[in-house]
């Protein structure tokens, strides 16, 4: 499998998907607001957005299987399997409210071993892109984790969570730790955004449960190709289909510390 000539296919099916999200920004208008369950937000651009990129990504590699947020495929995944990984609109809530946060993600896996990512922010034509041992990359130049080597000195994503808040005053105690010992917490509302900023050296660190593969699989590839460190919150492996994420440059291991300790 040439992963560099197939991370450049799925740029252009991303890409496609990406115009079609901007030309339904302007047309949008809140009464076309889906609710899948408390606060979980969708939309027929999801959905249509999906579709689109399932259409193309099943012409470049026909013997994939699918893992969709919107499940517009109809498939009963198999997580151990090859899988295209997609959230053809992460970010919803923002797309909808008209805040420009939001992307299209996907990732190819074969089980938990990720192959390749595309993300696309299309509010400031941002492709970021990865592939396994081809390096992480945003319009064409290599990008990089960041060098901040301490958490004190270092600029922290997360998201909060919308519902199940079970674990709510834990996160929130833990928030307020962090806006102590880092420079600041900033809250985007794309979890791909925020690790593609991770992997570019924007943020320093990230960290979110709750989460799905789909949010996770492209940026994870692009923080470990960007020189970056993944765990979950017992700075274990198990963050693919585990649902929390740690990922961060130099400060990664003060991160877990804080977390793993109060969560």
């Amino acid at each position: 499998m040439d992963l560099e000539l197939l991370t450049q296919q799925t740029i252009e099916i991303v890409r496609q998907a990406s115009s079609f999200i901007q030309q339904e920004a302007a047309l949008f208008s809140r009464d076309k607001i889906e609710y899948k369950d408390l606060n979980n937000l969708v939309s027929y651009v999801d959905k249509e957005a999906e579709k689109l990129l399932v259409a193309g990504l099943s012409q470049i590699l026909p013997e994939a299987s699918y893992i969709t947020e919107e499940g517009t495929t109809g498939q009963e995944p198999d997580p151990e399997a090859l899988n295209w990984i997609i959230d053809p609109l992460d970010g919803t809530t923002n797309f909808i409210h008209g805040i420009p946060v939001y992307c299209v993600s996907v990732g190819l896996a074969r089980g938990k071993e990720l192959l390749l990512g595309v993300i696309h922010e299309p509010s400031l034509n941002e492709m970021f892109y990865a592939w396994q041992g081809g390096g992480a990359w945003c319009n064409g130049k290599s990008i990089k984790v960041s060098n901040v080597p301490l958490l004190q000195d270092s600029l922290i994503a997360t998201g909060f969570p919308y519902y199940k808040f079970e674990k709510q005053k834990r996160y929130m105690y833990i928030l307020e730790l962090l806006m102590q010992k880092t420079h600041g917490i900033r809250r985007m509302g794309a979890a791909a955004v925020d690790l593609a900023y991770v992997a570019a050296g924007r943020f320093d660190g990230f960290y979110e449960y709750n989460l799905n593969s789909w949010d996770m699989a492209a940026g994870v590839l692009m923080i470990k190709e960007a020189g970056g460190t993944v765990t979950d919150f017992n700075g274990d492996d198990n963050y693919l289909f585990g649902g929390d994420i740690i990922a961060a440059s130099g400060a990664h291991k003060e991160l877990v510390e804080v977390i793993r300790g109060n969560f």
